[in-house]
């Protein structure tokens, strides 16, 4: 009997399963559907030997200090300072908007009071700001917009800033100084050893069991377990019962390249060019040296993996319904960014995380957290990384 099956083997689901494990003695079930731990955050290895995302970058950033104080527990970390650049008008400029950009776009030689003075000059003042397109030429104007949000937005979303809340676009910042790093965050850092080694030091504990490639439906009443934290699609666990509710997805494409560096930063964005939104180059993020250099290009799509909820006010209103729904649902709790149906960064997830484990702690009574006897481990490090489990088994 397991004291809790975990559905999700990403963030979410592996912060509960660890602190269930380690703190209260709990018999954890991790199941996944991928055939890999880490959720999204998954790296690993390739062919050339170069470590890679499979997913996408993910840069790791956060002003929680409890939050890197508790990862910190299972990876040392490669300080980074994440850099963006955006192909605009024929030269790569800086991203977020700053300073730099303005003066490169334009040749002009602003200060930054002067920056200032030039946004308040071409900003068109909204009553109020609903949408994304509202929060940006609010700001700064409409030339900046179309240069910089509008077409990346469309390509990304497909919709019009205009079609969307407000909250996508004002995740970005408009600057007057002269910084350059995409986030501001007090630690900002990379896992040493990658995202997936990180993942594998925080299953390790003995009470946790991890199934992959199974769908938790597969084991559901065949495996006993009393209680299940589910970090899947909230609209898939009820079968759709309100329809659908709307994703986007992407397509990853892969290419290495016999030469050491290729982009002068990490990512490069092109909201106005080429059917794809960006472009990473690995090796920044990771900082490995290797002769040779692994791209990804990004091409968001409407079908695929569920990656990103659409923020629009119907969607909102369709996920409140299910939202009721898990709320009056017993014996389960809902954790992620799928399973509550918001855009999440990877340290807000860990939070939530967290901050759930504290209510369920709560709720358990003390008697209840008697140590358990060490179970058999299913789940071994997988080889790319050079390591062996404790049965000395790969999987």
């Amino acid at each position: 009997m397991f004291d809790y099956l975990i559905v999700g083997a990403g963030f979410a689901g592996s912060v509960l399963a660890e602190r269930l494990a380690s703190q209260l003695n709990k018999k954890v079930l991790i199941a996944d559907v991928r055939s890999h731990i880490g959720g999204n955050t998954y790296d690993y290895y390739d062919e050339n030997g170069i470590l890679i995302h499979k997913y996408g970058p993910h840069i790791f950033h956060t002003n929680a200090k409890a939050v890197f104080d508790y990862l910190s527990q299972f990876t040392p970390w490669r300080p980074y300072q994440h850099r963006v650049r955006a192909w605009v008008d024929g030269q790569l400029v800086p991203m977020p908007i700053n300073l730099d950009t303005i003066n490169m776009l334009y040749g002009t030689k602003f200060t930054s009071f002067q920056l200032d003075e030039f946004f308040a000059s071409v900003a068109e003042p909204r009553e109020q700001i609903r949408t994304s397109e509202d929060v940006v030429v609010s700001k700064i104007g409409r030339e900046l917009y179309e240069k910089f949000f509008r077409g990346y937005t469309r390509k990304q979303w497909g919709l019009d800033p205009s079609e969307l809340d407000a909250s996508v676009t004002s995740r970005v910042p408009v600057r007057t100084n002269r910084d350059d790093r995409y986030f501001t965050d007090t630690y900002q850092a990379m896992p040493l050893y990658g995202y997936t080694r990180m993942f594998e030091k925080m299953l390790a504990h003995p009470n946790i069991k991890i199934m992959l490639n199974s769908d938790w439906r597969e084991i559901d009443g065949v495996i006993p377990y009393r209680e299940i934290v589910y970090t899947g699609p909230v609209d898939e666990f009820f079968d759709f019962r309100y329809g659908k509710l709307p994703y986007r997805s992407i397509e990853f494409k892969f290419e290495t390249l016999n030469k050491a560096q290729h982009q002068p930063v990490a990512v490069i964005n092109y909201p106005n060019d080429y059917p794809y939104t960006r472009v990473t180059e690995f090796k920044h993020l990771t900082g490995q040296e290797h002769a040779k250099t692994s791209l990804v290009y990004e091409y968001p799509c409407a079908e695929g993996d569920p990656y990103y909820p659409v923020p629009r006010a119907e969607n909102n209103e369709l996920y409140k319904r299910y939202k009721t729904l898990a709320d009056d649902t017993s014996g389960v709790y809902f954790a992620g960014r799928l399973a509550t149906y918001k855009y999440y960064n990877m340290d807000q997830v860990v939070a939530q995380a967290l901050a759930l484990f504290d209510k369920i702690s709560e709720m358990i009574p003390a008697r209840s957290r008697e140590v358990l006897h060490e179970p058999t481990v299913i789940y071994t490090p997988s080889p790319a990384l050079g390591l062996v489990g404790r049965n000395g088994v790969h999987h």
